[in-house]
């Protein structure tokens, strides 16, 4: 069925309506009444705070102080707010490929979107090669939803090469797209932000109009190319911020562009009358800077690189309800096939777990294969090398420069302010523990001591804070590039 719906799907981007159909009449499928529409909205480089709304009902500094985002505001107050969420990796194809598999990076071996350090880089250490194209045995949530009878489609960013995503599930795509695809669209429909609203809701109605249930995803590039957004917003912007640099204030911009255009998208939903049974769920790809209030950001594990806007509205979810439940991105894999009645097993070394009961107000703990959540960075951007651990209230992080240890108890210090390792030696070991025998389990890269390295000579990453975080680009004094031993 696979090899016939891909032979099928050799057409043009944007199929007629009879094409279309076809593809749909050619599996067996169920009606849309039966099963709920699934909309999911994923930003790129957007920060836990960088939203209108805040992330968490105690902090006002999970909200943005100056950016609008009216439309994403909305959607919160007429849904649940996650304030613990994380993206699976803190940059973006990682994170994308986790999206559609439901495993980790680690496990992926993609855990870098850009190219890795090599010898002659000059760092302490040589960073491990990675994956850069979506394997063709792994099964997406594309093909798991269509084989259930969904109209799938995935428009924006793909990133993950392949041969883009109608060659992994999706009936419908704007191709083997990355982030260069972005940079020729500019006012009016800056970074294709509304072009790619457009195309969504075309498909919205014809699935409708066919009696078939959707599931749309929008990798929206947004916010990329920050000097494409509208002129207008870039001015109002200038006056809000006018100590801002040029990246900051076109970030903002180009922000509430991407709002204007989920507006657009959410209002064709309601003209359709499917906003009642239909899921949007909202998040972004990885973290940034979150000034004074979170660490790190993109290219790094603490909290500002991975933790995300995470919002869902649709059939039962409370408006204005909150959840402080621990979710992570691959979660996502799993949420879909039980919203959409998947009975077919789902893949093996899949990590994610189910997180619907969350959505109706529920407070059993997700159930995932590991208790623990497992962040593995092992590569030079915004820190050194390094990994991070989640179990209950306490974050692990180990740089494998000089295999230090930082714990933190993340529920009281969200700011990852007061390293406990030395106070509390025996948890700091334990939770070490379990992330060397979750790396060995799911057989995850590792660093490598570079042969080349002139600690006199040793570069600086760009972006990281090496001093605060204490395991930056020249390295230090300590355990010399722990790692598992396999």
């Amino acid at each position: 069925m696979k090899s016939m719906l891909r032979y099928m799907m050799q057409r043009p981007m944007r199929p007629s309506l009879p094409i279309f159909a076809l593809v749909l009449l050619s599996i067996n499928i169920a009606h849309s009444d039966d099963h709920p529409n699934i909309l999911f909205l994923l930003a790129d480089d957007q920060s836990w705070n960088g939203l209108s709304c805040q992330m968490h009902p105690d902090i006002p500094g999970s909200a943005h102080r100056y950016i609008d985002t009216p439309n994403l505001a909305r959607l919160a107050s007429e849904g649940r707010r996650f304030s613990a969420a994380y993206s699976p990796a803190p940059v973006c194809s990682p994170t994308r490929i986790s999206l559609q598999t439901g495993k980790s990076p680690a496990q992926l071996n993609w855990t870098k979107a850009a190219p890795t350090m090599t010898a002659e880089d000059g760092f302490r250490l040589i960073s491990p090669t990675i994956n850069k194209r979506i394997p063709e045995e792994e099964v997406t949530i594309g093909e798991i939803l269509q084989r259930a009878g969904y109209a799938t489609a995935l428009y924006g960013k793909w990133h993950l090469a392949g041969g883009g995503p109608e060659s992994h599930g999706y009936h419908e795509s704007d191709g083997e797209t990355g982030n260069q695809d972005a940079a020729p669209f500019v006012e009016p429909n800056p970074v294709d932000i509304f072009g790619m609203g457009k195309r969504a809701a075309a498909f919205m109605e014809k699935s409708h109009d066919a009696g078939k249930p959707f599931f749309i995803t929008c990798y929206y590039h947004a916010l990329h190319y920050p000097q494409n957004a509208t002129k207008a917003l870039v001015e109002k912007y200038s006056q809000l911020n006018p100590k801002g640099n040029e990246k900051e204030i076109g970030r903002a911009a180009i922000t509430e562009d991407l709002d204007r255009g989920i507006g657009l998208l959410l209002e064709r939903l309601d003209e359709l009358g499917l906003r009642d049974n239909t899921y949007v769920v909202y998040m972004s790809d990885n973290g940034g800077g979150v000034r004074g209030l979170l660490q790190g950001g993109k290219g790094d594990v603490w909290e500002a690189g991975i933790r995300v806007p995470f919002i869902v509205r649709g059939p039962g979810i409370a408006p204005d309800s909150w959840c402080h439940d621990r979710v992570v991105g691959f979660d996502l894999f799993n949420t879909f096939c039980e919203l959409a009645g998947v009975t077919e097993p789902l893949p093996e070394n899949i990590e994610g777990g189910s997180i619907t009961h969350l959505f109706e107000g529920g407070n059993t703990p997700v159930q995932r294969p590991s208790k623990e959540l497992v962040f593995h960075f092992p590569h030079y951007q915004g820190d050194s090398p390094h990994t991070a651990l989640f179990l209950g209230d306490y974050k692990l992080i180990r740089h494998y420069e000089n295999g230090s240890l930082k714990l933190f108890n993340i529920s009281e210090d969200i700011g990852e302010s007061r390293n406990l390792a030395t106070t509390q030696p025996d948890i700091a070991a334990n939770l070490e523990s379990r992330m060397d025998a979750y790396l060995e389990k799911v057989n995850a890269q590792f660093p490598s001591p570079n042969p080349e390295f002139d600690p006199d000579n040793a570069p600086d990453i760009r972006g990281s804070n090496n001093k605060k975080k204490g395991g930056g680009g020249k390295g230090g004094k300590g355990r010399a590039n722990k790692k598992p031993k396999h």
